[in-house]
């Protein structure tokens, strides 16, 4: 199964971005024997409607299209929080029900559009705090890598 990031917006080079592609890297290496595979991101350009509704509109327009298919993850401060094992078990079932992707979405300066919500498969939050879109690529990058561990029975992670 293809695990992909679908991004609003560019992350600048730097730090960020680095730690970004060492987890993601390390997620490539752990998936290979778990079936899990891609690990990319794919950023979209961030829409510049006049109204916070339109650009919410449009950016969904253009995740949508972006999409291929399987399960829909949508990062929201209002979703469900899980804990990493849970992530992990949930990731492997997506797997083991034969999904061919499991992609996660996290909108754009203004947030995803609601009808993009409501319809994603699942709506998942780090905490009831905004975060900033390059700290929510880390964590989610950090959390995919914990899952390969935890489903490989590597001891990275520690309960």
């Amino acid at each position: 199964m293809r695990v992909l990031t679908l991004a609003v917006g560019r992350m600048k080079q730097g730090p960020e971005r680095e730690l970004v592609a060492r987890y993601l890297d390390r997620a490539v290496a752990g998936g290979k024997t778990l079936g899990l595979t891609g690990f990319s991101v794919t950023e979209l350009i961030e829409s510049r409607a006049g109204s916070p509704a339109s650009r919410k509109a449009e950016e969904a327009r253009a995740l949508t299209a972006a999409l291929p298919g399987g399960i829909v993850v949508a990062l929201d401060e209002r979703g469900k929080t899980v804990g990493s094992e849970d992530f992990a078990r949930r990731l492997g079932r997506w797997r083991d029900d034969g999904n061919p992707a499991v992609s996660f979405v996290i909108g754009g300066a203004d947030g995803l559009e609601p009808g993009f919500v409501s319809a994603a498969d699942m709506t998942l939050g780090f905490s009831a705090m905004t975060w900033p879109h390059q700290l929510v690529r880390i964590m989610l990058a950090e959390q995919l890598y914990r899952a390969t561990t935890i489903l490989s029975g590597h001891p990275y992670h520690r309960e």
